[in-house]
């Protein structure tokens, strides 16, 4: 790339770092120590290709200033665990929408090929669930209680072996991301097979309503972060394939990073999803609208954190940089 170029395409990151630095515009820590990163990244990408030049200058002068300055002004808040939640966490996961949509369209096509396949073919859901899972739900269908595997456990019991496992199936999603991305897509295509194979298994013995207004009432929320994992694969996937302007291992080491963010933001969820299946599920003869409400209440606050709030603050940041320019 040419000088010329390289500068245009980066100057406005370096204005904004500069400003920042003389105190002329407000960034947080984290924002402040990531545009160090890719500061320091651009001066030796300049030593190597524009060594002696202005630009190799400019940036080393850049660099030295704000070395002991980030590293000063960088103090955890001491309502860090609320920051994180509230601001951090949404400031970056709007920028890995588009993650979230391709997991979710991916986890969504192969809940339908499930569901096809089921349809079509008589051994596909027993060789999906395995014949002991659904012998012993035809049991319970025979007794006039299809959902009784929600009975059959002790509720903490249940809601702790739940938590872990979905976090186990998480971490996996999130981990074969390691393969550029083609593992966290192999875990969605499961999950999502697994999840039509089984909704049609009740379609066809007429329990479509009774099986979605119980298993819905945790799996909205367990459904939903299992996707979110799997954005947190694809993230990563991300920081390995395209490196944009950073070396590949810094590149990685963001989509790690970013990644890992992104994990630690489903923890509650999974504890609720968990909580739920634990201890409410089992209540199979609550009314519909108690059960109708639970499950719209879940899915609202999925979407209202993972993509309306992301939104709401990108917007409210566009908006004091225009009413604060740099």
């Amino acid at each position: 790339m040419r000088e010329a170029a390289f500068v245009k395409q980066n100057k406005d990151k370096w204005v904004t770092f500069e400003n920042a630095l003389s105190n002329k515009t407000k960034i947080a820590p984290d924002v402040l120590s990531d545009l160090y990163i890719e500061i320091t990244d651009h001066l030796s990408y300049a030593k190597t290709f524009y060594a002696g030049s202005n630009t190799e200058f400019y940036l080393n002068t850049l660099a030295s200033q704000a070395h002991q300055k980030i590293y000063k002004t960088k103090r955890e808040p001491k309502n860090r665990i609320v920051a994180f939640w509230k601001t951090e966490f949404p400031t970056l996961f709007y920028f890995h929408q588009r993650e979230l949509l391709i997991a979710f369209l991916v986890f969504a096509f192969f809940t339908l090929v499930g569901a096809f396949s089921a349809a079509n073919e008589g051994d596909f859901v027993r060789s999906i669930l395995g014949d002991g899972y659904v012998n012993m739900t035809l049991d319970n269908i025979d007794q006039g209680d299809p959902m009784a595997v929600y009975k059959k456990m002790g509720e903490f019991n249940m809601f702790l072996g739940i938590t872990i496992n979905n976090i186990r199936v998480a971490l996996m999603a999130f981990a074969y991301g390691i393969l550029l991305g083609i593992g966290t897509l192999w875990i969605m295509m499961q999950n999502g097979i697994m999840l039509g194979s089984f909704q049609y298994f009740f379609y066809e013995k007429g329990l479509l309503w009774e099986s979605a207004r119980t298993i819905w009432i945790h799996g909205t929320i367990e459904i939903s972060v299992i996707i979110i994992a799997g954005c947190a694969g694809l993230v990563m996937a991300n920081g390995m394939l395209f490196p944009g302007t950073y070396t590949r291992l810094e590149s990685f080491k963001r989509g790690v990073k970013n990644g890992l963010k992104i994990m630690l933001s489903t923890v509650p969820f999974f504890i609720i999803a968990g909580f739920l299946e634990g201890f409410v599920t089992r209540h199979t003869e609550m009314p519909d609208w108690l059960a109708l409400s639970i499950i719209t209440a879940s899915l609202a606050l999925i979407l209202f954190y993972y993509v309306i709030y992301p939104y709401q603050i990108h917007s409210k940041t566009n908006l004091n940089e225009q009413l604060h320019p740099v």
